[in-house]
């Protein structure tokens, strides 16, 4: 049997309004697939997922999930 390779989880969590903010960084909200505020999704921890996290630092929350 292959063994999977798991990649590390995130908890990413929108904690502030997207309103004030520019079309870039609600695309990017959008992208990482939140909608509302305290919205939340797990995705995995990749490269191109930090990367959006990283713009939109200042309106999420972010926690590593580990199995």
């Amino acid at each position: 049997m292959q063994e999977m390779n798991h990649l590390p989880m995130l908890k990413v969590i929108l904690k502030k309004s997207v309103i004030k903010s520019t079309k870039a960084q609600r695309e990017t909200i959008k992208g990482l697939g939140l909608r509302k505020i305290n919205s939340f999704r797990f995705l995995n921890d990749t490269p191109e997922v930090r990367g959006m996290i990283r713009k939109v630092d200042h309106l999420v929350d972010v926690e590593e999930i580990k199995d």
